[in-house]
């Protein structure tokens, strides 16, 4: 989402961390140039302009112009602004000290509010909380089959009324029979899934002010799309002003949206961005870290994240079973499509990239390396051989070479190709697993 800003900021304070000293003059033409990046990023204009103060203010500050290093300093101040712009700290969800907490999700048709509702259920269950979903949109009957699909497949129940006509009295009746549900049998958490509408409509919102008056819910949550930009600032504010919100979830954040409302609902609404959907995938849900995301606009990473993803993505046992594949230099080709396999869950090789210092660098070296679609074909080649052919390379000869390749789309010199990269990897292993390499690889391991 990030890319294009990244890039240009990277660019920007690279310049100003070149310059020994700075002066008034270096930063001003610095500013126009942070200025003109977050107006291209589809940031409002009156929120640009208050940022940019803010950062000369403190950036010309003899603090700064004075210090050893001033082109760190400045890219210090941009980082704390903007971290301040989108809400200084995370802030999460309010659970209710006497269960169930009721979270009411907002929002206009398209947005995935019903698939967020899917992505918070699973999020709670992996949290051991017991949770009750709602399909509180009779008006659409899709919707309440998706929800109910969604339900299946992460063994959630959906309370869903039948037989009902489309008026807001029956809306919310389901809500109240959701929410009582959700009491009488024990449940943590009830999620109601509220109609949606192509646009912004007084029919709408007085809908869901009489669900939020009548069930009374913890939170009001706005599922809004990155990719309709300061539209979704504009209907944040819409929804804030007759509603209430406590919060808001941003979808499609892993497409080419520019990042504006990112960076602007905070600063508009006052309210907080409390998660991030990045897939369609119900695990593809990230918590909002308005200082994470200030490091990876900056180019910085956000390594806490990558962590927390492979924390999710590998178990105890399989973190073990890594660590003995390694030291006991037995990595065959089933470990290596195994591991891509494991890296795979964390999600795609892009998102994993921006997660790491310097990550719009990797993106460009990897673009010739291995992209997604390479990898696929890694896994494609190790798929069709035998499982003798991945556990002892070298009886691959010719002839395996070309079946191998036939059974998986691609050509002989592919099939080669794979063979030298895995045998550079468990040559890299070798090396690490080595003597005092051995030892620091074990200790790295624990302590990951």
């Amino acid at each position: 989402m990030f890319q294009a800003l990244s890039q240009k900021f990277e660019k920007i304070l690279k310049n100003l961390r070149g310059h020994g000293v700075l002066t008034e003059q270096n930063i001003a033409e610095a500013l126009k140039e942070v200025r003109l990046a977050l107006l291209e990023a589809d940031v409002n204009f009156k929120i640009v302009k208050d940022f940019v103060d803010r950062v000369r203010e403190k950036a010309v500050g003899q603090e700064v112009l004075q210090s050893l290093t001033p082109g760190h300093q400045v890219v210090k101040v941009v980082w704390e602004e903007l971290r301040e712009l989108m809400g200084h700290e995370q802030v999460g969800l309010g659970l209710s000290s006497a269960p169930p907490t009721v979270i009411m999700m907002v929002g206009l048709q398209g947005a995935g509010k019903t698939t967020t509702c899917g992505k918070l259920a699973r999020l709670f269950k992996q949290q051991g909380r017991r949770v009750l979903l709602v399909a509180a949109d009779p008006r659409r009957p899709a919707a309440g089959d998706q929800l109910a699909s969604l339900g299946a497949t992460l063994d959630v129940p959906v309370h869903r009324a039948d037989r009902l006509d489309a008026s807001s009295t029956d809306v919310v009746r389901i809500c109240l029979d959701g929410a009582e549900r959700g009491r009488d049998q024990g449940y943590d958490v009830v999620i109601l899934d509220t109609g949606g509408r192509l646009h912004v409509d007084d029919a709408l919102m007085g809908e869901l002010v009489e669900v939020k008056r009548a069930v009374g819910p913890q939170e009001v949550l706005l599922v809004a799309d990155a990719m309709t930009g300061q539209d979704a600032v504009t209907m944040a504010e819409r929804f804030d002003q007759r509603v209430g919100l406590t919060g808001v979830i941003l979808t499609k954040v892993e497409g080419d949206a520019r990042g504006g409302a990112v960076l602007s609902i905070r600063a508009a609404t006052g309210k907080p961005v409390k998660f991030l959907g990045v897939g369609e995938k119900l695990d593809a849900l990230e918590v909002f870290h308005p200082d994470r995301m200030a490091s990876r606009i900056l180019g910085m990473g956000d390594v806490l994240s990558l962590i927390e993803k492979a924390q999710e993505a590998y178990s105890q046992e399989q973190a073990d079973a890594i660590q003995k594949t390694v030291t006991s230099k037995t990595l065959t080709l089933e470990d290596f499509r195994d591991q891509i396999g494991q890296v795979s869950r964390m999600g795609s090789m892009d998102q994993i990239l921006g997660m790491l210092p310097g990550g719009q660098r990797l993106k460009e070296m990897a673009a010739g390396g291995m992209p997604e679609k390479e990898i696929k074909r890694v896994v494609a080649m190790i798929d069709s051989m035998t499982p003798r052919e991945r556990r002892d390379h070298t009886v691959i000869n010719g002839s395996r070479k070309k079946r191998i390749a036939k059974g998986s789309g691609t050509d002989v010199q592919d099939v080669n190709r794979l063979i030298k990269q895995y045998l550079a990897t468990k040559k890299m292993m070798k090396a690490l697993t080595a003597g005092g390499g051995r030892r620091q690889l074990a200790q790295a391991l624990r302590s990951f």
